[in-house]
């Protein structure tokens, strides 16, 4: 490789107290919880707009609940509220979401489904990161980390105006990728122990026939019944048993990475079908991420094809929505000061630093929640090792795949960026680090927060 030497140049410069890296499902709350909590605080967001995995990259939000129904007699209950349960109700207020739609097939998997309109969550999210005074910084690149020992002083940043110096006091990394915490000289790793995706919204599509077909084969695997167009009691959550289903249409889709589950929060349309690609080395890797970006999109046009041809109902389906850009399960793995296990997922352990109680296992029904309760994300679990005033929230934390299997899930993350926005706040307000913040300081504004009532902190 050759290299070229860049020349010192004098940057233009701002300075805010919180600086969140990152405009995705944990970025959005940490912004608005460190903005509520009167730190002047700015986001940095590469896309247009905010929202990331949420609205790329799943089918539903995973999960405000409790897996309750999958054990007879346990309690239902909704563990995570605060910011996260504020957002859905302003989404749903807008016409953009199915309510926590209990599940009457799949149970044991999730209790609810709370499935999103991705475009309105775009614009409500926006709306709120404005009224609650943070600066909204799209089309933007994080390039850089200012350091001053174990300190971060600022972060260097690129857009279409040029490049820029943004200091601040407590810097938030959600990213996803771990960008933040890398350019501060974190120890990381790049476990690549997901496949990529593209999830593409489809449209021209019928909603019922797509159930009827499952049933046909005995096949629904998962069923939720909410609100669809503004009308209740609709289906909103479909998926299939593969083993039952016709066996060229399954080993076509297998192919391709084609999941069957899908959302939707509207008539004739499929909010979620989601196509997989393994990657042979890490996501970050550029080149590499533009081969699989390619094949996602060869892969999207063979899913629609496929719809077509063995689907009743979708024999005009076409592709109404894609992701800018793959999305990840996973990128770096950051290292910070704790690493939940799987034995405390799976044994609903908490902590005397909890800052979030949650409940769902993406990898239901094969491993579940002890006696379908929670377990606690402890504050360590968000400070990076070796950086004074840095916190991660959202994928890059927990290096066991299957107990990352619970922490990567959206709602999980939004929980982790509440709890890390108002850290840095408190923390930037004071003048101090990430690790001198008494616990019971932050507690107490969590719980203060949680104006919905929410079991942030469980038993």
């Amino acid at each position: 490789m050759n290299y070229y030497e860049e020349p010192a140049k004098r940057l233009p410069a701002r300075s805010c107290d919180v600086v969140i890296a990152g405009g995705g499902t944990a970025g959005v709350v940490a912004a608005l919880a460190a903005a509520r909590n009167g730190a002047q605080t700015m986001v940095i967001e590469a896309k247009g707009y905010p929202g990331g995995m949420v609205v790329e990259g799943g089918t539903a939000l995973h999960s405000f609940y409790n897996l309750w129904k999958a054990f007879p007699g346990v309690e239902k209950r909704q563990v995570v509220r605060g910011i996260p349960c504020e957002i859905v109700e302003r989404v749903a207020q807008a016409g953009g979401a199915t309510g926590h739609a209990e599940m009457l097939v799949g149970y044991d998997y999730d209790s609810v489904c709370t499935a999103i309109d991705t475009e309105i969550y775009k614009r409500v999210v926006f709306e709120m990161l404005r009224e609650a005074g943070v600066h909204v910084a799209v089309n933007t690149l994080l390039t850089g980390a200012i350091m001053e020992g174990t300190w971060i002083k600022g972060v260097l940043t690129e857009s279409h105006a040029g490049r820029e110096a943004v200091y601040g006091k407590a810097f938030v990394d959600c990213t996803g990728y771990g960008d933040l915490a890398a350019h501060a000289g974190a120890d990381y790793t790049e476990p690549n122990d997901y496949p990529v995706a593209n999830s593409i919204g489809v449209g021209g599509v019928d909603v019922e026939q797509y159930h009827a077909f499952f049933a046909a084969h005995d096949a629904v695997s998962q069923y939720a019944r909410g609100w669809r167009s503004g009308k209740p009691d609709q289906i909103v959550r479909i998926d299939g048993a593969a083993h039952k289903l016709p066996a060229d249409f399954v080993a076509e889709a297998h192919k391709i990475g084609m999941s069957f589950v899908t959302t939707t929060v509207h008539d004739d349309y499929f909010m979620f079908i989601k196509l997989n690609v393994k990657m042979t080395v890490s996501p970050t890797n550029r080149d590499a991420a533009a081969e699989a970006e390619l094949e996602l999109r060869k892969r999207q046009a063979r899913a629609i094809e496929l719809l077509r041809k063995y689907i009743p109902g979708c024999q005009n389906a076409f592709i109404a929505r894609t992701s800018p850009t793959l999305c990840i399960r996973r990128g770096r793995l950051i290292r910070c000061d704790y690493d939940i296990t799987l034995d405390d997922v799976l044994e609903g352990r908490h902590f005397p630093d909890d800052v979030l109680a949650y409940g769902f296992h993406d990898s239901a029904p094969r491993l579940q929640i002890k006696n379908g309760g929670t377990y606690g994300i402890p504050y360590r679990a968000l400070l990076v090792t070796g950086i004074d005033n840095l916190w991660a929230a959202g994928m890059m934390i927990t290096s066991d795949h299957e107990a990352h299997m619970s922490t990567r899930n959206t709602v999980c993350c939004m929980g982790q960026g509440q709890a890390a926005g108002t850290a840095a706040a408190l923390c930037a307000v004071r003048g101090i680090g990430a690790r001198a913040l008494p616990y019971a300081d932050l507690r107490r504004t969590l719980e203060a927060d949680d104006t919905r009532g929410g079991v942030y902190f469980d038993s």
